[in-house]
């Protein structure tokens, strides 16, 4: 087995689907790493993985908007194409495993973490989410 696990932030909004009956997570997820040429000049790459989550457990859709902070684990897939002009082109994408959340667009304090048979607490703080004191339900009511 070949595991993959990267860190960095959502493209875009993640997109819920359905598939032969089956529920599956389109997101994307941006790593950028800074190095320096043989010149000395500071450079950056950004690597973009498309990932795939197929759950029942599509609670977790709202949370990963663009700019959002993830850690994402599952099976890498490469591919390669032609694109329209000719021109050779790959990608990368991820049959993804497992989720967690590290942080909003602007803030590194939310975690939470999703995987295929089991969801973890979670808290995550922002507008549209109650903090860890704002809950009054117990932790075993979540719907996730």
């Amino acid at each position: 087995m070949i595991k993959m696990q990267v860190i960095g932030r959502l493209g875009k909004d993640c997109v819920v689907n359905t598939v032969n009956g089956k529920n599956v997570i389109n997101f994307t997820v941006a790593h950028s790493e800074k190095y320096k040429d043989s010149q000395g000049t500071l450079q950056e790459k950004t690597t973009w993985v498309d990932c795939a989550y197929w759950t029942d457990r599509t609670a977790v859709a709202p949370y990963l908007q663009k700019g959002t902070q993830v850690y994402v684990e599952g099976q890498p897939e490469a591919r390669s194409f032609q694109r329209n002009d000719g021109t050779p082109g790959s990608s990368l994408s991820l049959r993804v495993r497992e989720v967690q959340l590290l942080g909003g667009k602007s803030d590194n304090n939310a975690s939470g973490s999703y995987q295929a048979g089991t969801a973890a607490a979670s808290s995550a703080s922002g507008s549209s989410v109650p903090s860890a004191n704002e809950i009054t339900e117990p932790v075993d009511d979540l719907p996730f």
